[in-house]
């Protein structure tokens, strides 16, 4: 297995993390959106206090790189001015909501989500990691993504609380929603949930009144490329967009606002669809299919680079590729059907595995990669 470095915590603005290059600032858009003027103002700051790349997260978030230890506090002053950070320092760390990204305004989930960003001062001490999961839309989209405490569709059309790990949850009355969610994270804190780190690990049962044997509603299909409402949606090649090219984009159209997925897809309001390097318009684009972490110099805990590699594969892997540069798997927590671990600058195989796993093949470059499946 690689060598690397569990932090334990998660960077936010107010707590950047050193990379390979400078430092990371993480941005929670309230919601999942930002406006017009947000776009352009992080996309300045992106520019000229970091290194102008911009990383959408698989939680939905913004990553802001290569910002300079001088320039970190220049950044958090223009990001507060532009409302995407709170100003309460503990109340930045809890706002870890994510929201279905077709939301619409005076929806469920819309509604759901905004009284829980404006109750977070009732939430415990948590372990930064854990997350809210807000999937009340006609049908649920985000039951593979990150959410401890979720409020789902259910199967039976009506809303339920589910403890993450879980797989059904109790039914819960429309305007309760949050006061089941704070009640559900406080059980988490005083039942022992900060040693298990999150939800799907805390084994404890749950207290009766949030037992349900209620399922989420069957899952709808994600957003993908093309035309979608609110807008247009584009996929970003292992979630990076260059700021000026966010921002002209923006500048250049009517677009009210963009949203941010967690399946590194950019939803641009109000827009017309546009060409550029950097977006992807078809959905069935492969790249769609392959997660890689920033991998060697960006990140120093990788031992190998990634994205070369994972584009150059990508077109002769059917099904999900992830290129990791250490065991960690941060670009994909989860099995994909092909797996490629950084280990001492080389590379292990596994196959419908995650990042670590026991290896089919070890110790292998890129060329030899490239030659298994027939890409050389």
């Amino acid at each position: 297995m690689s060598s690397f470095v569990v932090k334990g915590w998660c960077p936010d603005a107010w707590h950047p993390m050193m990379a390979g290059d400078g430092l990371l600032v993480r941005v929670k858009p309230r919601l999942g959106r930002l406006t017009r003027t947000q776009v352009l103002g992080l996309c300045e700051a992106a520019s000229v206090h970091g290194n102008a790349l911009i990383d959408m997260t698989a939680r939905a978030n913004l990553q802001l790189r290569g910002v300079g230890e001088h320039g970190w506090q220049a950044m958090l002053d223009r990001l507060l001015a532009l409302e995407l950070v709170d100003g309460d320092p503990v109340i930045e760390q809890r706002r870890n909501v994510l929201i279905a990204p077709e939301w619409q305004a005076g929806d469920d989930s819309h509604r759901i989500a905004g009284e829980l960003l404006n109750r977070l001062d009732e939430l415990p001490d948590l372990p930064s990691k854990v997350s809210f999961a807000i999937d009340a839309g006609r049908a649920c989209v985000l039951g593979g993504e990150a959410g401890d405490f979720r409020i789902e569709r259910g199967a039976d059309g009506g809303l339920i609380l589910r403890a993450d790990g879980r797989p059904a949850g109790v039914a819960v009355a429309v305007g309760e929603e949050v006061d089941a969610l704070i009640a559900l994270a406080r059980w988490f804190a005083t039942s022992g949930g900060g040693d298990a780190g999150r939800m799907a690990r805390h084994t404890v049962a749950l207290p009766e009144w949030a037992y349900g044997d209620i399922r989420p509603a069957p899952p709808a299909a994600r957003i993908a490329p093309g035309l979608n409402d609110p807008g247009y949606a584009y996929g970003l090649p292992f979630g990076r967009i260059e700021a000026p090219l966010l921002a002209g984009m923006v500048a250049t159209s009517p677009a009210a606002a963009v949203r941010i997925t967690p399946w590194r897809v950019l939803l641009v309001e109000g827009a017309p669809a546009v060409n550029a390097e950097g977006l992807l318009s078809d959905p069935a684009d492969q790249l769609l299919h392959v997660d890689a972490c920033p991998g060697a110099p960006c990140c120093p805990q990788a031992s190998v680079e990634t994205r070369d590699l994972a584009r150059r594969l990508a077109p002769h892997v059917e099904g999900r590729l992830h290129v990791s540069g250490c065991a960690k798997g941060c670009a994909r927590p989860r099995a994909a059907y092909v797996t490629l671990t950084g280990r001492d600058g080389r590379f292990d195989l596994c196959l419908n595995a995650p990042a670590g796993a026991p290896a089919l093949r070890s110790a292998l470059g890129p060329a030899d990669i490239l030659a298994h499946f027939g890409a050389a």
